[in-house]
């Protein structure tokens, strides 16, 4: 009887301490993830210094628990993956320290991941089946790009953000308008009773090639912002949030979707993966499926435990691992 090898992934990236346990298959079998939003909320976004103190704290209980609830043992493991890039190199290095010590402890390979890479493979876990070639859309607090991606292991840049990512500066708005931290689900909740068409915010480049800009999004809000609470008092202005929160949602769907449908006539592929915490976003859904819907494009985004940070999507690893591609013992946190 063929015993099928099991792997522990680790995620420290930025602010989600996670760890999960998976099959060669591939199959989830545990998936764990301790959020630090608590930690940040006070500043309105994360403070790196806290985010890596914080890793240290929540890691061993977090990886204690992903094996304990995938019924593995450490002398079952075959392999230890990390996410080592993109992200926060203090936060990486939490992260990066302890695979090293298990991959050594425990005589298994280590395996080194970009944090991306693991973002698009989440569409392919979802889905259950091979979907590259792809156009990938990254959208989350700290990026937004759009990828061509030949296979898991292997994307290539079509566009990115110019400066703020998109799920940052809805971040910055909501700190703005006192909504909290993390921002994207506070914009939601907010603009759920607002009228998106009621403020005509800008969408920055959306007819000019791929890359991004929410900058300028951010900034017009912050004008408004600032207007109708200086024109109709503080009262009238948190009376205008839902409005608000809803037109800044509407201009950002409408960015990402334009971006992700103009790539895909570009490239002439016919499945587009979107992943990262913004993807976890009703209206952005919503609107990607209908855009979808109509240019006869497969749609695959993963469910919100898999969009947002989290280990389950170290299974990218997997390819690395039937290649022998191992990492090496002094494997670096690279913050780019």
């Amino acid at each position: 009887m063929t015993t099928v090898r099991r792997f522990l992934g680790l995620e420290t990236s930025c602010d989600e301490t996670a760890a999960a346990v998976f099959t060669e298959e591939p199959r989830i079998l545990s998936s764990v993830v301790a959020s630090q939003h608590q930690v940040h909320a006070p500043f309105g976004g994360v403070v790196p210094e806290l985010a890596a103190r914080a890793h240290i704290r929540n890691l061993l209980p977090v990886i204690r628990r992903a094996l304990e609830e995938s019924n593995t043992k450490l002398e079952d493991l075959s392999a230890i993956a990390v996410h080592n890039r993109p992200g926060l190199v203090g936060a990486l290095v939490v992260g990066v320290s302890a695979a090293k010590m298990l991959s050594s402890m425990l005589k298994i390979p280590l395996l080194g991941v970009s944090h991306l890479e693991g973002h698009v493979y989440a569409c392919q876990l979802a889905a259950g089946k091979n979907i590259f070639p792809c156009v990938a859309l990254i959208v989350s607090g700290g990026h937004t790009q759009l990828m061509l991606a030949h296979a898991a292991n292997r994307l290539e840049v079509l566009g990115r953000t110019k400066d703020d990512a998109a799920g940052e500066a809805l971040d910055k708005a909501a700190a703005l308008m006192g909504l909290g931290f993390p921002g994207g689900p506070a914009i939601e909740r907010e603009a759920k009773a607002g009228n998106a068409k009621k403020y005509m915010l800008p969408r920055p480049l959306l007819h000019d090639g791929l890359d991004f800009s929410f900058s300028g999004l951010k900034t017009a809000l912050l004008y408004t912002w600032r207007d109708l609470k200086r024109d109709a008092g503080d009262v009238a202005a948190l009376n205008a949030r839902p409005d608000l929160a809803a037109s800044l949602e509407a201009a950002v769907a409408d960015v990402l979707t334009t971006k992700a449908m103009r790539a895909l006539h570009q490239t002439g592929l016919k499945t587009l993966a979107v992943c990262g915490g913004v993807a976890c976003n009703t209206r952005l859904r919503l609107q990607l499926q209908a855009a979808c819907h109509k240019a006869g494009v497969e749609l695959q985004i993963p469910p919100p435990s898999l969009c947002t940070d989290n280990a389950a999507m170290a299974a990218v690893s997997l390819e690395q691992w039937r290649n022998g591609e191992f990492a090496p013992a002094d494997l670096d946190a690279l913050p780019y």
